[in-house]
């Protein structure tokens, strides 16, 4: 521990130099009170799911009917709250949020300490003579840190994947092939229940299909994350929060959904009672459609040109399963163990034809290929956790530790069928080739977190993490031609076993403060250490390198009053390349199109400038952000011509240094009473130089997000979703552009308990043609790869054993109030 401590006591000392985050919604305050000895504490919780509501107003009042506040503060990010050196005498407390009722309730302050108790706020709605209320949080809450899509409240994501459920999250778009990108980028970080997940690391796009959407709450997108959080990720954190247990006995789901591009079954089980909780869920599912790719390619230099198309089926399924323990060992100190298994396989076949032509015509080609292409993997996670707090509030110490297995397999089967432009009898196949591989993977993570407040207004968070991740690649290849063998034979040279350690370890701060009522400050910086070391079985003998990464962010905000905020953030991250990056394996699937990645990468630094207003108010809330990101040493997939001709290669380099600049807006609006509508755009201007390749190109792009829902008669919900964007200019061509829209129809059977929901996607074109260009000085092409989107999906979901809460209601009063990638490499 000798070595974690010196990183501490470096980043402290550091950390003084640098400026970071504030919570909001923090109100315009009174002038403080007289002095006292009493205090009051207490505790804001979502009346629905029992969560705590961060940054909840808590004013402080003299006895009715007397309104004028004597003091306020906002709760920290747990909920939590205290009022300290109070005279003695009653008083009420008054706790408000918006997007949710505000409740007040009579205290009595005494010489000594008071618990106030938990305040139950219900979402959505006004709290009359202390009834529980029923309402409904909106689907979009525009937060001063981070925007939240709540999934829930979504009905179109019914019966659909954790791919469904991000490709509506503002901020966020998802291609035809399941790419994931945040502002642009697919540097980013991915959190699931604010901890790391490495299956989501290790393949992104495949880890989204199996996990049915029904289990997610919510998705919070945090631009620019403060010093706890992992420094990777340089766009930003996706956190995806998991649906858990009430506590009120014994409760679960049981759903199904069927369509014409895949098929799902789920089912949860929960409960907590007394000091044990328990959270579980399953999944199984297929999914199946179309796919067909086009490209057309021109020698600039030769005069050659190359078209190609391919069309095929991608087929296959998955199985997801959680399992969480959760147990208050005393009042003050807890422990939980969660672990999840996710396993996929699946298939893509296509039959590609490919003809090439040049003025020498014996340089000229034609053959038809008929490839499968094979994948599967098998990942699990077990984390473990101990909290402890303590007598003083906000005072708090965590343990976590981490295991997590990653095995992947990949491989293809081809049979070439040379001067054909169709597949024949496989005897007839002038050559074959089978390729099998896998990358397996573990991680062991091991942190410890504790907050240390000094007073009401200032508060100090540190924290140590070590990650230590060990994976590779195997991978063999095998020919078979026809005249000259009889079997399939080892290739020579095509093989490779590859292995690959990376180790971090990390220590942070972060100190809080309020230097006046309305501003509140915080600095903090995260300092890590990577050590890198790769061995490459049948080449050279690899290598060993390890630095050092100084992550400072710094946060400040200003409350005009409590419903309008500014903040201006600054933070700097790194994103260090994962395994399909780095992956030397040479994939000849395409023999005119040869990927692979390259193991010497360096990681990415970004630094991230901020600045937005937030407000909020019983009409909506509107947040309108400008941003700058700047990225050196840029990692960038690169298009480059070969020695043979028509054969051009794929890889990752350093190569470049971007710049986003951006301006971002997105608000909500309750037009009427059950009409609901969230929406944004957002315009970047990109810059991107690489002297070594000689190219800067610059250029806009714009995206635009939109969601409503609608309340009708007789239990039925009626949404609408659309998302739209321009192409990009990227370093060696232009990106594809977007769009994505969808209706849904959900309708409450029995009494609430179940819900039948129709869903359709992309219901005017039957597939979305994403169009990308590259240009180089060799070679000009053209891309086109089409997503078969539309889709018609009909689910049916029924939960038993949650008493109802709407039992005990004595009235409802909605009072309107309203809140406010994963690019895989070439294997």
């Amino acid at each position: 521990m000798t070595y974690f401590y010196r990183l501490l006591l470096a980043l402290l000392l550091a950390a003084p130099v640098f400026t970071a985050p504030v919570w909001a919604q923090q109100p315009a305050l009174p002038a403080a009170p007289p002095a006292g000895t009493g205090s009051i504490t207490g505790v804001v919780l979502d009346s629905l799911n029992r969560q705590p509501v961060p940054y909840a107003t808590v004013v402080l009042l003299p006895p009715a009917p007397n309104d004028k506040a004597i003091t306020g503060i906002a709760a920290d990010d747990n909920g939590r709250f205290t009022f300290t050196k109070l005279v003695a005498g009653p008083a009420r407390l008054r706790v408000s949020y918006v997007g949710y009722g505000t409740q007040t309730r009579a205290v009595t302050i005494t010489a000594g300490a008071t618990d106030a108790g938990t305040f139950r706020l219900p979402t959505a709605g006004t709290a009359l003579a202390e009834a529980v209320v029923i309402g409904t949080k909106p689907v979009v809450e525009v937060r001063p840190d981070r925007i939240v899509y709540n999934a829930e409240q979504d009905v179109t994501n019914t019966g659909g994947t954790a791919a469904d459920v991000l490709r509506k999250a503002p901020l966020l778009a998802v291609d035809g092939e399941g790419n994931v990108k945040m502002r642009g980028s697919g540097n980013f970080r991915v959190l699931v229940n604010n901890k790391p997940s490495p299956t989501m690391a290790a393949n992104l796009a495949d880890a989204l299909k199996s996990i049915p959407a029904d289990q997610i709450k919510s998705v919070e997108i945090i631009t620019t994350p403060p010093a706890k959080y992992d420094g990777e990720g340089t766009a930003g954190i996706i956190n995806i929060v998991l649906k858990k247990g009430v506590d009120r006995g014994v409760n679960g789901r049981l759903g199904a959904s069927g369509g014409n591009r895949g098929a799902n079954t789920n089912a949860s089980l929960n409960f907590k009672k007394g000091k044990f909780g328990f959270t579980s869920a399953a999944s199984v599912g297929r999914w199946f459609g179309p796919n067909e790719f086009e490209r057309e390619r021109n020698g600039l230099l030769d005069a050659s040109t190359l078209t190609q198309s391919s069309a095929g089926r991608n087929n296959g399924g998955y199985y997801y399963g959680s399992l969480g323990l959760d147990y208050d060992v005393s009042e003050r100190q807890s422990v939980s163990l969660a672990g999840s298994l996710n396993g996929y396989g699946g298939e893509s076949s296509n039959g590609l034809l490919s003809r090439f032509t040049t003025p020498n015509a014996t340089q000229n080609s034609l053959f038809f290929r008929d490839t499968d292409n094979l994948f599967s993997g098998l990942n699990a996670e077990v984390t473990g956790t101990y909290t402890q707090t303590f007598a003083q509030a906000r005072r708090e110490w965590s343990v976590l530790g981490q295991y997590s297995r990653n095995d992947n397999t990949f491989g293809y089967n081809y049979d070439e069928f040379r001067n054909s432009a169709v597949a024949l009898e496989r005897p007839l196949a002038d050559y074959r080739e089978r390729s099998r591989g896998r990358t397996p993977g573990s991680e062991y993570t091991f942190q410890t977190d504790f907050v240390q407040p000094f007073g009401e207004k200032q508060t100090l968070e540190t924290g140590l993490k070590a990650i230590f991740r060990r994976t590779g690649s195997e991978a063999d290849v095998d020919g078979l031609r026809r005249g000259e063998t009889t079997d399939f034979a080892r290739l020579p040279g095509r093989s490779t076993d590859f292995s690959y350690d990376q180790n971090v370890q990390a220590a942070y701060a972060t100190y809080s403060f309020a230097p006046s009522k309305k501003l509140n400050l915080s600095l903090g910086s995260r300092l890590e250490r990577t050590a890198l070391s790769a061995t490459f079985q049948s080449t050279d003998p690899g290598f060993k390198v390890d630095y050092y990464s100084l992550l400072p962010n710094g946060n400040a905000q200003y409350a005009f009053s409590e419903s309008n905020s500014l903040r201006l953030a600054y933070s700097r991250r790194i994103t260090r390349p994962y395994i399909y990056y780095l992956n030397p394996f040479r994939n000849l699937g395409d023999p005119q199109n040869i990927s692979f990645g390259n193991p010497n990468l360096n990681p990415e630094l970004t630094d991230s400038y901020e600045l937005s207003f937030n407000t909020n108010g019983k009409a909506g809330s509107l947040n309108v952000s400008a941003s700058v990101r700047r990225t050196g040493n840029a990692i960038e997939s690169v298009r480059r011509a070969t020695a043979t001709v028509g054969v051009t290669e794929e890889t990752y380099a350093n190569v470049a240094s971007n710049a986003f600049y951006q301006l971002n807006f997105y608000g909500s609006a309750k037009p009427a009473e059950g009409w609901d509508i969230s929406g944004g755009l957002d315009v970047q201007y990109i810059v991107r130089r690489s002297p070594t390749l000689g190219i800067e190109r610059t250029g806009f792009t714009a995206g635009l997000n939109f969601n409503t829902s609608y309340k009708l008669p007789k239990s039925f919900t009626a949404q609408a979703f659309a998302y739209a964007s321009l192409p990009s200019p990227e370093l060696q061509g232009r990106g594809a552009s977007n769009l994505y829209y969808s209706l849904g129809v959900k309708k409450n059977l029995l009494k609430g308990k179940a819900d039948l929901t129709l869903n359709v996607t992309n219901p005017f074109n039957a597939y979305w043609a994403y169009r990308s260009t590259v240009n180089t000085p060799s070679f000009s092409e053209q891309q086109e790869y089409r997503g078969f989107q539309r889709s018609i999906r009909i689910s049916f979901g029924y939960r038993f054993g949650q008493e109802q809460q709407g039992k005990r209601r004595k009235s409802i009063s909605n009072d309107d109030v309203k809140g406010g990638g994963s690019k895989q490499g070439g294997q």
